[in-house]
Order: C-alpha cells, then sequence, then structure tokens
C-alpha cells in the first residue's frame, strides 16, 4: 500500500534516503580518518599510510570505498598517488565532527593549575 504523500514530506523523505547513504559510506573509523586527514589538502597514499597507521590493504580498501561514494579523488604523479576531497560536503561534516567529538568543549576543560609560591 502506497502512501499518498505531500510534496513537502515526499522531499523529506528523499532527503533523509540522501543523508542515510551519506552517512553509511562515511561510518568507519578508517573511512573517517582518511577524509579528516584530507581535509587539509591533498595527500599521498604513503603519507596517508604513515600518519593514520593504517595498514596499505586496509587503506586501499577504504580508499576505494571513499572514490567509489564521490568523496575523494586520485591523481598520480611518477609512481606515487594523490588524494583530495572531492565533495564539499564532507568537509563541512567533518567539521561539525570534529567540533562535536574531537575539540574539547569549554565547560570540560579543566581549570588553569596555579603555581603556589615556597
Amino acid at each position: 500500500m502506497k502512501l499518498d504523500l505531500a510534496p513537502e514530506t515526499r522531499d523529506m523523505v528523499e532527503s533523509a534516503g540522501d543523508a542515510a547513504t551519506f552517512l553509511k559510506r562515511l561510518a568507519h573509523r578508517s573511512r573517517l580518518m582518511i577524509v579528516c586527514a584530507l581535509v587539509d589538502g591533498e595527500r599521498s597514499v604513503r603519507d596517508l599510510e604513515d600518519t593514520l597507521g593504517i595498514r596499505q590493504p586496509g587503506l586501499s580498501q577504504q580508499i576505494a570505498e571513499l572514490r567509489e561514494a564521490g568523496f575523494i579523488v586520485g591523481r598520480k604523479e611518477s609512481k606515487s598517488v594523490f588524494y583530495r576531497l572531492a565533495d564539499g560536503r564532507v568537509s563541512e561534516f567533518i567539521g561539525l565532527m570534529h567540533r562535536m567529538f574531537c575539540e574539547v568543549p569549554q565547560d570540560r576543560k579543566s581549570p588553569p593549575t596555579q603555581r603556589t609560591s615556597t
């Protein structure tokens, strides 16, 4: 049975589906780490491997997932491959995720320790 939805509800349902797909494609620890590393600009596969501590086979698999999703693009230079973000939504999303999960909120920061003179 198909429901007769109002146009704005149909749009919301479609947008929710798009958002869910976007989130599923990023919902992996290594993929999140890769896109976080690429927020500041292009990086080589070797640099990503060394910086993130992800072994080459796993890194290649996650890069392939991100490329297939259209989130990153690569270019080959000599024997090296460099990747960069290709979807502006990823940069915005990672910025929000960084603020939510990586920055210490002001109310959770411990006060500076005070020195006492002896």
